[in-house]
């Protein structure tokens, strides 16, 4: 399927101007730390000050790493655990919780330029249905602990914030070609200027082969989809906007024992059809009083068939506003509101219902925050969030951080958070099976899981060439899910019956052994512990933290062996995850890069060098994720 593709690669036009995207990368450690970031307080700040536990992708960390999808970039994250169970099915989380008995996880917000991709169907991400052209994100910003004040219910345990380029940073054109014992890709882009602005368009096409079990057997998860997007940013005297959208249609086969799997039941499991688009834009304004306004709103349609159990088609509508007052003194405030509405339609069956099949749902919010200079290097800032929903009503979701600059290069911070998952339709209007009488009931009684977080962090760069981060953390969780049985014993329901405590450490660092050799590590280590309430007859429910490892590690090593001569070697090592005994394992991948020509980049890499291992699913269906090499060809006209 990817010659025609490839074709038309081969016949995009010549006369346009690559650019190289190292132009914009290759960073240095002082200047990574100057890295303006934005998921933190909504506004541009230092990566080096800002008072959170942030880690941050950069375009050339990806393309370095040889990361071939989204999931696969996020493992450069050491605050985050990224597991695999089959071709496109993954379970990413940060700090814990990285799913449960009857969920998947649920507590990581994701956001691709402003735009939520978090379903408030199911309560997590569809990982198979996020896809971009990697060459086109300029960062990703990954923000380890809460984020509900700026950002709303469902920022838990962490923020992960997609950022694409500027249409004006994407002139000229791009074709890329990867192609491996794995699957295969392609993708076009190409890129204008115009008087006041700039635009671009791209289309790409992906591949993917059967992955198996560790006996070998083929386990059906095989897949492609296709994707055809575009953005256009505007600069005017005294603002800018944006304008981006894109459509995309897969199919995968659907790998046992299925998206919703129900005990005692031989489903026969079709392909699973995807579809989606979605339209977003944004504008912002400086005033002449110093301070600024900014609007963004998005249009999402999404549509998923998954037979035999359901099939839903969602559509959301989605407002933001924004404004940042000039400094007043010592404060530095910030406001907005949100509005969303969802019209949400599930085809039921037999298996399972929603009821109500069809429900209109709204989410509004209104959030403040001020950033206090109370000395010359120490900053306090305190904020708040209402934000309500149709299930639980009114959320209150406040913060406190305090951040200390102990010196030009080093800075503590610690913070306060109180923030919340709110229930989603599977938590409150899931039935099984899908027509009376019911051994699931729904979750009538599902309150909002409640997180209280302390922090204490601190980041900096003791030696020219060397900075480093580690962050302390403890939450508190009340009101998590749990599965109950009736005491008529006849029938199960959902509830909220379970508490439970965590404790972690997460730390990174980087640094520059010789001009052309670059070294990072990162280590997490967690504890968890999680208790019935008193009315709860849930006994798996504390076996949720057999879900993550108690610790991981990762060493990267990135070297430039000549001009145009790259390689890097990656090694992870993942702890066992008790619950589903999944072995830990060690994983070693490398890449070259060979600059052949100012407008060809070729690159090979190898992925698991040292074998194949499963990371996530009980054993009778999750996949080997097996060792695999690939050829990449990037060419810039």
């Amino acid at each position: 399927m990817l010659a025609p593709l490839a074709s038309v690669l081969l016949a995009l036009p010549a006369h346009a101007t690559f650019v190289d995207p190292r132009d914009m990368a290759d960073l240095s450690i002082e200047e990574l730390a100057n890295i303006q970031i934005t998921s933190v307080s909504k506004q541009p700040e230092r990566l080096g000050a800002a008072a959170a536990s942030v880690f941050v992708i950069t375009t050339d960390d990806i393309r370095r790493s040889g990361a071939g999808s989204i999931p696969e970039a996020l493992r450069l994250a050491p605050n985050l655990h990224v597991a695999q169970s089959a071709s496109a099915a993954y379970a990413i989380s940060a700090r814990g919780l990285n799913g449960s008995n009857n969920s998947a996880p649920n507590k990581l917000l994701v956001l691709i330029d402003g735009r939520s991709v978090y379903s408030p169907f199911f309560s997590g991400v569809f990982w198979d249905a996020q896809d971009l052209m990697l060459d086109d994100i300029e960062r990703i910003e990954v923000v380890s602990g809460p984020g509900g004040t700026l950002w709303g219910v469902n920022a838990v345990n962490g923020v992960i914030s997609i950022i694409t380029r500027s249409a004006a940073d994407t002139i000229g054109s791009l074709a890329t070609i990867q192609g491996g014992t794995r699957g295969a890709q392609a993708a076009f882009r190409h890129g204008w200027s115009t008087p006041r602005g700039a635009w671009r368009v791209y289309g790409k096409h992906l591949d993917a082969g059967h992955t198996a079990l560790g006996d070998g057997a083929r386990v059906n998860d095989a897949r492609h989809q296709s994707q055809v997007g575009f953005r256009a940013d505007w600069r005017f005297d005294a603002g800018q906007a944006s304008l981006n959208g894109s459509a995309y249609r897969g199919a995968s086969q659907q790998p046992a024992p299925g998206l919703i799997s129900v005990d005692g039941s031989n489903l026969q499991l079709g392909t699973v059809d995807t579809t989606g688009a979605n339209l977003a834009a944004s504008w912002t304004r400086r005033l002449a009083d110093g301070s600024e306004l900014s609007l963004q709103g998005y249009l999402d349609h999404t549509q998923r068939s998954v037979p035999p159990t359901f099939s839903e088609r969602l559509n959301i509508a989605d407002i933001q506003f924004q404004h940042a007052l000039r400094a007043l003194g010592s404060h530095r405030i910030v406001w907005g509101a949100n509005y969303r509405r969802s019209w949400d339609e599930v085809t039921n069956s037999d298996t399972i219902a929603f009821l109500p099949a069809r429900v209109g749902q709204s989410w509004s919010s209104l959030f403040a925050q001020d950033e206090i200079a109370l000395r010359d290097r120490l900053r306090l800032t305190a904020g708040a969030r209402i934000e309500r929903n149709d299930y639980t009503g009114n959320e209150f979701l406040p913060t406190l951080r305090l951040s200390w600059q102990a010196a030009p290069s080093h800075s503590v911070w610690a913070g306060a958070s109180r923030t919340v998952r709110a229930p989603s339709r599977l938590d409150a209007d899931a039935y099984v099976p899908g027509k009376p009488p019911y051994l699931l009931r729904g979750g009538l009684r599902v309150r909002s899981e409640v997180a209280s977080v302390l922090e204490l962090g601190y980041r900096g760069q003791p030696l020219p060439g060397l900075s480093y981060s580690a962050t302390l953390f403890h939450n508190d969780y009340d009101h998590l899910r749990t599965q109950e049985i009736d005491p008529t014993r006849t029938f199960i329901v959902f509830d909220s019956l379970m508490e439970g405590r965590a404790n972690g450490i997460e730390m990174w660092g980087s640094y520059q052994a010789t001009p052309a050799w670059r070294l990072s590590a990162g280590f997490t280590a967690l504890h968890q512990n999680m208790q019935l309430k008193p009315g709860s007859n849930d006994l798996a429910g504390p076996g949720i933290v057999g879900k993550d490892p108690s610790h991981t590690m990762q060493l990267r090593s990135a070297y430039s062996l000549a001009r145009g001569k790259d390689i890097e070697i990656a090694v992870r090592k993942v702890a066992a995850l008790a619950q589903q005994a999944v072995p830990g394992y060690t994983a070693v991948d490398a890449r070259f890069g060979w600059q052949v020509t100012p407008d060809l980049e070729v690159s090979v890499t190898a992925q698991n060098v040292n074998g194949g291992h499963p990371e996530y699913g009980p054993a009778a269906t999750r996949a080997e994720i097996p060792r695999s090499v690939a050829l990449k060809l990037v060419w810039g006209m």
